[in-house]
């Protein structure tokens, strides 16, 4: 196996890992997470808190904390790869089914919200949760508060309308011309903001394009450590139904040029089955200063879900392109 990205920046000469911050939500990010964990060991997770659905809605309603859905299921995939590891990564998972109030529920998420309520902070809590499941890396939440997310979506009939909600917006049945953060600005957390800071790169999707990846472009002081950071956009295996209904590659890089002027990329993940038009990608690449990277990153089967092996082997790749800078600038 090859040998994994090191940053030399440690103390008499020897070399770091490489300092990774992955962020997005959901099922995006729990994989780009399960693949970046076999290429570094110094991994953190900055996650989306505006899920209002399921679970995580339920105790957010209740008891007014930050949805701990999507960050259960960050720490879940960042568990130790050992009988322990995978057995509390299961039982953070599981899900009651009964006929009372518990049904649905993911133990996992009271778990985290307990420790909130005990710890008075959430940062320690998900530290403990990842020191439970002997977690390689952290899981932060990328804003202070609760968020809600806001959609202009223009209807099926040629009407528009204002879909309100994470849980609705990801299903609307429109197409998503706009989406707003509700607070508008909110405060960062300031954890999340110093490791974005402080990674050699910072990767950003795969996920759900509106509802996870592009929030954090809205939190002002995320949006500003972004703008300075050495940034490999992973881009999705398809559209997701309702969300990007119709969108291609192209038109994920053009909204995230419209919700962030000016920012920079390093590299740009797709696999080639998902491109319609190569030519255009790599224009709309080179104008965010980023070169395509064309690497077969889906599963075998062919199903819209990313391998953890083969996205682990393009993320080599990306960052071998800046290692030697790195090393440079240490020196």
């Amino acid at each position: 196996m090859t040998a994994a990205p090191t940053s030399p920046r440690g103390p008499g000469g020897r070399p770091d890992p490489l300092k990774v911050a992955a962020l997005g939500g959901g099922h995006g990010l729990a994989a780009s997470l399960r693949a970046l964990r076999h290429v570094t060991s110094d991994v953190t997770a900055v996650v989306t808190v505006a899920d209002d659905g399921g679970s995580s809605g339920r105790l957010r309603q209740e008891l007014g904390v930050l949805p701990p859905g999507d960050l259960r299921m960050a720490l879940s995939a960042l568990c130790d790869e050992s009988d322990w590891g995978h057995t509390w990564s299961d039982v953070l998972q599981h899900r009651f089914t009964s006929s009372g109030p518990l049904d649905g529920h993911a133990l996992g998420n009271l778990l985290i919200v307990s420790l909130w309520e005990l710890l008075g902070d959430e940062v320690s809590g998900l530290d403990w949760v990842a020191k439970l499941l002997g977690a390689e890396g952290r899981v932060l939440p990328m804003a202070a508060v609760p968020l809600e997310i806001e959609a202009d979506v223009k209807l099926p009939n040629g009407q528009e309308a204002l879909v309100r909600g994470q849980s609705r917006v990801a299903v609307t049945s429109g197409v998503v011309q706009r989406v707003r953060l509700i607070p508008v600005d909110p405060p960062a957390c300031p954890d999340a903001v110093q490791a974005i800071r402080q990674a050699d790169v910072v990767v950003l999707g795969p996920g759900s394009w509106f509802t996870s990846v592009m929030p954090h472009l809205m939190v002002p002081e995320i949006a500003e450590a972004l703008h300075e950071a050495r940034l490999t956009l992973t881009l999705n295996l398809s559209a997701q139904q309702g969300e990007t209904t119709g969108y291609t590659a192209v038109d994920h890089l053009h909204s995230l040029q419209s919700y962030a002027p000016g920012l920079k990329l390093d590299t740009v993940i797709a696999d080639p089955a998902s491109i319609e038009d190569l030519d255009e990608l790599q224009s709309h690449a080179r104008t965010h200063g980023a070169r395509l990277l064309l690497r077969q990153v889906g599963q075998g089967d062919g199903g819209p879900y990313h391998d953890p092996l083969r996205l682990a082997a393009a993320y080599r790749d990306a960052f071998d392109r800046f290692l030697g800078d790195v090393g440079e600038k240490s020196g």
